[in-house]
């Protein structure tokens, strides 16, 4: 544990912490953010009212979409001065999310991904390889500064470039792998299918701590089987901080999140009402020391679980569930509300199949068409056309038998559908809703 003092805080001392840094935020916020102050007095709520944390339910949402809306830093409230650094998302749909980070926030920054790192069993003595983009992105630079904070010997290698990444590893020893999980096991294949004479087992490499977009359990088995280490999640969203808003310890059944940072509740989407503990829903998160940029009740669209019960590695943190989806990315399939990580799940639990797909929706006169492209084995590939139907048949009863969905399926040979040394493009959504 990093620090174990906040990590295995009583529950009691860690309500009291989080009222008191409420109180901060959210006065900090009012005072020097113009977009606060208004929507603050609009929903008739003065943070001085503000005296437990029934009373967050008083305080209005911050939606992205309000993000946008005060590009580049008008949700800042500290002087550029005082701003040391700045991330941003790509923009790619509208205007980019800029944050930025005072020298504290930086601190804090490196010291939850210090605890994450923890978290995965990393101290000191290991050598990190950061295969998370550098730049506006934060998952580079937050888990690089995070690996420094706890001592360990970061290796900036940033996305792509297998061929050196599999180098690196060898060369110098890497014990720790940092990237997406899809890239993990894109590295996976590429060592098969053109290395293989290199021996993950004659490397040191013994954990990865694996972010930046959805990923199942089946995903941890395969990176875990084929490259024959320790896989850990971790959550964060730049909003935010960037990568460290919570990580999964050596028990790998939730992740902790790290609640004298960040207070998280769980919420309907559809409603906005808060849901009791151990209900599926949309998790929200107000930042309690950020200086440059409070977020105060952010809907983060991702949808997941948080719960109490008291963990085997002492943390006393509450623990959310593997992101299962996002609210605003679901799709509706003729009425059917799906997940594309529910439909990996399937795909997975399935022999024969690759953890590679892609999901084509359209959309051909009033119904809506989905086709699913699923990358098969080797073996499976070049067996006989019966096999490759009755392949086809069972993930087409199974996507309509648990997702209710009835989907075209269409088995691709291996490699076939393109890799990403980023997230991984999931879907392809060519229905024009507007």
């Amino acid at each position: 544990m990093f620090n174990k003092e906040f990590e295995s805080m009583p529950i009691k001392k860690l309500r009291e912490l989080q009222v008191e840094r409420l109180k901060w935020s959210l006065g900090h916020a009012y005072k020097n953010v113009a977009h606060y102050r208004q929507a603050f007095d609009k929903a008739g709520f003065h943070p001085d009212q503000f005296n437990s944390l029934d009373d967050m339910k008083r305080v209005p949402f911050l939606m992205k979409q309000e993000m946008r809306n005060n590009y580049p830093f008008g949700l800042f409230a500290v002087p550029m001065d005082k701003v040391i650094r700045i991330h941003s998302s790509s923009g790619t749909t509208g205007n980019a999310t800029v944050v930025g980070y005072t020298k504290n926030d930086i601190e804090v920054w490196a010291e939850v991904m210090a605890r994450t790192i923890a978290c995965a069993g990393g101290s000191e003595k290991d050598m990190v390889q950061v295969a998370y983009g550098y730049g506006l992105f934060t998952g580079g630079l937050g888990v690089h500064y995070g690996a420094e904070k706890i001592g360990a010997t970061v290796v900036p290698i940033s996305g792509g470039n297998t061929e050196r990444q599999l180098m690196l590893i060898k060369d110098f020893g890497t014990t720790m792998l940092a990237c997406t999980p899809s890239y993990a096991i894109n590295v996976a294949d590429y060592v098969e299918k053109n290395r293989p004479d290199y021996k993950w087992k004659s490397t040191k490499l013994r954990a990865g701590i694996f972010g930046a977009e959805p990923w199942t359990e089946q995903m941890r088995k395969e990176i875990e089987t084929r490259i024959g280490i320790d896989a850990f999640d971790i959550y964060g969203l730049s909003e935010v901080i960037g990568p460290g808003v919570s990580c999964e310890c050596s028990a790998k059944n939730g992740l902790h999140v790290f609640e004298d940072h960040f207070f998280v509740e769980i919420i309907d989407p559809q409603t906005g009402e808060i849901l009791p503990e151990g209900s599926a829903g949309e998790i929200v998160y107000t930042s309690l020391t950020k200086e440059a940029c409070p977020v105060i009740r952010y809907r983060s669209r991702d949808i997941t679980k948080i719960y109490y019960d008291s963990c085997s590695c002492g943390r006393t943190l509450v623990k959310m569930d593997k992101v299962s989806g996002r609210s605003d990315d679901m799709l509706i399939i003729r009425g059917v509300n799906v997940f594309p990580s529910q439909i990996e799940a399937l795909l997975m639990e399935i022999e024969g199949t690759e953890p590679h797909y892609q999901i084509i929706v359209d959309r051909k006169g009033a119904l809506d068409d989905i086709e699913i492209m699923v990358e098969v084995n080797e073996k499976i590939f070049s067996d006989e056309v019966k096999v490759l139907n009755n392949l086809s048949t069972k993930i087409r009863q199974r996507m309509q038998g648990v997702l209710g969905v009835s989907a075209k399926i269409t088995l691709v040979e291996p490699r076939s559908i393109a890799r990403s040394e980023g997230k991984a493009q999931r879907v392809v959504d060519r229905r024009n809703l507007k």
